[in-house]
């Protein structure tokens, strides 16, 4: 297995076309604007030296009208199956237990990987509006991602 890294990172900037390459459902010019206060972004960098690695996963926590999201999350194609989604996961569960937070949402392209970390569908009318996709015209037409909640 390949050594990787996982730290904190203050560069959100660099996660956003991370996540677009790995394909999330949109792109930096037709992203729609929610407004989002970021709490903590981790990247995975493939190899032993961080600042000559190679981005491999990355996580971004946000707050949004007061709840905890995942405002992104991303592994790459050819890390996927090495459980580090999951442990991205951890920590930002972690992170929301130690600032008392009971909950975090999420809008999942793959709510099979969530439902086995312990996450839940919450119904379009259940869910926050909150989230950019529930807005977008392609929701529930051309791509069929799922609101999904994790109570700690």
């Amino acid at each position: 297995m390949t050594n990787y890294i996982i730290r904190e990172t203050e560069e959100y900037d660099k996660l956003v076309p991370f996540f677009i390459e790995n394909e999330l459902e949109f792109t930096e010019d037709d992203a729609i604007e929610v407004p989002t206060y970021i709490q903590k972004c981790w990247e995975i960098i493939e190899g032993e030296d961080p600042e000559n690695g190679r981005l491999i996963g990355g996580f971004v926590l946000g707050k949004r009208e007061g709840e905890y999201i995942c405002d992104g999350i991303a592994i790459d194609k050819a890390y996927r199956k090495s459980h580090l989604g999951k442990s991205l996961l951890e920590l930002a569960i972690e992170e929301i237990r130690a600032n008392g937070g009971k909950r975090i949402y999420l809008v999942a392209r793959a709510p099979e990987f969530f439902r086995k970390q312990g996450f839940n569908t919450v119904s379009r009318e259940e869910a926050p509006n909150f989230f950019e996709c529930l807005t977008c015209p392609q929701y529930g037409v051309s791509c069929h991602p799922e609101v999904m909640l994790y109570n700690l």
